[in-house]
């Protein structure tokens, strides 16, 4: 009987205790509530009414009458218009190139290094996002000129002998790329770090006991276990790329006119609305964009499951 008796007080003393359990959940689910429903009322406001006014002008004309698809094949007969999905698409290759096998590689590096080691590194990494994005492209745009850079000698060792020459067309991909990486990439350096840190310590343990090398706990184990992570930064990336702005309108503004004013599909846009006047026709480009965005996320999520829980496997 005291045996029974002793197993049965635990159950007593949770069911005594579940009463302010029960208000510690309560006042912990209101207070998510109230954090998802101000982030719902923000993007209420700022995206999806946007969006639904977006798609009202994209589909009428300046008079507001109802024009179908008009405005998105007035649009994509602009001489202007392919040369800027192209000179966007050239710099969306290249910046996801780039920043998955830098970051990634960069995070697999620092985890392997000394807490303090490390800790040092990322912070230096995430530096330079600190900086408004404007900002940062200043910066690059004075190291960028051979007549006033730090790095001139180098710049003219490269065959760059004044700006004009660096901002060359068959450059600026390059370049935009760069300045987006330096402005960018360490806050992700620090997520995918973050990421790494999820990964049991015991597996990897059982790799090293069977002999695997750092760059097989790296490829065979690291990135597949954070390929959720990957593929959140590749749909952002994905995203931000094709909405290149800041970068080559900057660029323009500094060099006096001497690149492309409409080099990429955004600024097509501000000079639609802007120098023209024609909201409609900057609309129905933004939904052009917007359309590419949602592909693209949802070929990245079918391929790698994004969403899926272990209940799903």
């Amino acid at each position: 009987m005291s045996t029974i008796n002793t197993q049965a007080r635990p159950a007593v003393v949770t069911v005594g205790q579940s009463k302010p359990g029960r208000r510690v959940a309560r006042r912990s689910g209101l207070a998510g509530y109230g954090f998802v429903s101000l982030y719902a009322i923000l993007l209420t406001a700022f995206g999806v009414l946007p969006t639904f006014y977006a798609i009202y002008l994209a589909l009428t004309n300046a008079d507001g009458q109802f024009v179908g698809l008009g405005q998105f094949i007035r649009t994509a007969q602009d001489f202007r218009f392919p040369l800027a999905f192209l000179n966007a698409a050239g710099y969306v290759v290249i910046w996801l190139v780039v920043l998955l096998v830098m970051t990634i590689g960069l995070a697999l590096i620092l985890h392997q290094r000394a807490r303090a080691v490390s800790s040092a590194f990322r912070f230096v990494f995430y530096l330079p996002g600190a900086l408004v994005g404007v900002a940062g492209i200043l910066v690059w745009l004075f190291m960028l000129d051979p007549a006033v850079s730090p790095a001139s000698g180098l710049l003219n060792a490269l065959g760059f002998t004044s700006f004009t020459a660096v901002i060359a067309p068959g450059n600026l991909a390059t370049i935009f790329v760069i300045m987006a990486f330096w402005t960018g990439a360490g806050g992700w350096i620090v997520v995918m770090y973050g990421a790494l840190n999820n990964i049991p310590l015991e597996i990897m343990d059982a790799a090293r006991v069977d002999g695997a090398s750092t760059w097989q706990i790296a490829w065979r184990i690291q990135i597949p276990m954070i390929k959720q992570w990957i593929a959140y930064m590749a749909i952002l990336a994905f995203a931000g790329g094709t909405q290149i702005f800041a970068e080559p309108q900057l660029v323009y503004n500094a060099s006096g006119s001497g690149i492309n004013p409409t080099w990429s599909p955004n600024q097509l846009a501000y000079s639609y609305a802007f120098d023209n006047n024609d909201f409609n026709g900057a609309a129905a480009i933004s939904l052009y964009l917007l359309v590419i965005g949602l592909a693209a996320a949802a070929l990245i999520v079918s391929r790698t499951g994004l969403f899926s829980t272990k209940d799903d496997a």
